[in-house]
């Protein structure tokens, strides 16, 4: 009888399976194929031919093979260090697509009030526009300039893992425009009322952007006249150069189909790093992590919950000794001091 292919695999289950199989220590992204064959399999390939009756999903198989990468590093200390900017660690952009004619996000994290406008012609940044920040910050620490250059958007594309084509291209664009059009306020919020705020900033992540697309999909580097220029806002390039989070590009490669696990990760690394012991930090209400995580709103506490369990479960692949866990009454997320960046992968953090 044929087994009917169950539903697509949750990401951690679809890795457990895998790396359940796999041979251990370092380096085992790649296995050999067969004893005779000189040729190696990915992780993903790996997981299809152990587990044929389950369906994988490309995509799952790519991260479970991006996951494993996480954990080598992490074992060698050899981190692909990034840098994050610190108003999007502390409060998300939007997981989904927002509805049409909605131009305002706003999100909040204690004192910390962010408020996203996105612009009438191209709309809120959303999704993986999220990565668009994470690499023009990696970019201007790397190069130490305000004006940020890279070759082609398959360099983008290359670094957080996605696929290249002509349709990842035009959303690749689609998502600088998101970003360009966008006007970011970032402050403290105290009295709720916008005049009285201590620490604010008003402010739009680049200043002028010239972005080049071949349309050669065979010859996408371009030649340096032609090399794709953003021009940081002054106060963006402030920010990031006074506050530089670091993050795991790995990781976020790992998670860069899943905004809100790739949130939580960011999100926790931080908060686990500023944290002086065990702390709280409650799930719902005015502060709660559910107010500021760019996920949607839930109708039930319990759906929230569930949904933090996975992407818990998501980041513990890559971070096997995140110490964050939800609260036995359910009404928190206990976190403590951490570190999610191997040690000798950075010096400090903002």
């Amino acid at each position: 009888m044929v087994r009917k292919p169950f539903k697509s695999l949750h990401l951690a289950d679809a890795y457990r399976c895998w790396s359940s199989e796999r041979f251990r220590g370092c380096g085992l992204t790649l296995i050999q194929s067969s004893p005779r064959s000189n040729t190696f399999n990915s992780a993903g390939e790996v997981l299809k031919q152990t587990y044929p009756e389950l369906f994988v999903s490309k995509r799952k198989m790519r991260q479970a093979t991006s996951i494993e990468l996480v954990r080598c590093r992490r074992a060698t200390a050899r981190p692909n260090l990034g840098f994050a900017s610190r108003p999007f660690i502390l409060c998300g952009l939007p997981i989904r697509k927002p509805m049409r004619g909605e131009l305002l996000h706003e999100r909040r994290n204690g004192h910390f009030l962010l408020q996203v406008t996105g612009h009438p012609s191209y709309g809120l940044p959303w999704g993986q526009d999220r990565l668009v920040p994470i690499f023009l910050a990696t970019l201007a620490i790397r190069q130490r300039t305000q004006i940020v250059r890279f070759n082609s958007g398959a360099e983008m594309l290359d670094t957080f893992g996605m696929q290249q084509g002509g349709a990842q291209y035009r959303r690749l664009i689609g998502a600088f425009q998101r970003i360009f059009g966008a006007t970011i306020f970032f402050g403290t919020d105290v009295q709720r009322d916008k005049a009285s705020v201590i620490h604010q900033a008003r402010f739009n992540f680049m200043a002028e952007a010239r972005i080049w697309h071949s349309r050669d999909p065979e010859n996408q580097t371009l030649s340096r006249g032609s090399q794709n220029e953003i021009v940081l806002s002054d106060e963006f390039y402030r920010e990031i150069v006074a506050h530089p989070v670091p993050a795991d590009l790995e990781a976020a490669r790992a998670l860069s189909s899943s905004p809100a696990a790739l949130d939580l990760f960011m999100w926790i690394s931080y908060r686990c790093f500023t944290a002086r012991g065990e702390e709280k930090v409650p799930l719902f209400g005015e502060f709660g992590l559910a107010n500021q995580l760019g996920s949607l709103e839930y109708a039930r506490p319990r759906k929230f919950r569930e949904r933090l369990e996975r992407w818990l479960d998501v980041i513990r692949l890559m971070w096997p000794e995140c110490p964050g866990r939800i609260s036995s009454d359910g009404k928190a997320l206990i976190v403590n001091r951490a570190t999610a960046i191997s040690p000798g992968g950075f010096n400090g953090c903002a």
